[in-house]
């Protein structure tokens, strides 16, 4: 769909609608486009996405490394 300015700003919230949905909107000058109205995807995050399913703890970042380890983290091994 096509809309002038005018139109756009009085239509905003239904122009916004109508890209959410899918449509392509575009704002024009007289008849040269101008602007397009393009719908950002919504991705929902979820907390705790993993619960139960992930086993065992992870590690534990407080406790020192391993000489070995440590050796390893320096580049000396």
């Amino acid at each position: 769909m096509q809309v002038n300015i005018h139109n756009a700003k009085t239509n905003l919230s239904k122009l916004i609608e109508a890209a959410k949905a899918g449509e392509d909107v575009i704002i024009a000058k007289g008849k040269t486009p101008v602007a397009r109205i393009v719908a950002i995807p919504q991705n929902k995050f979820t907390i705790g996405l993993l619960k139960d399913k992930v086993a065992g703890n992870g590690p534990d970042f407080f406790e020192p490394m391993s000489e070995d380890e440590l050796a390893v983290w320096e580049g000396e091994a």
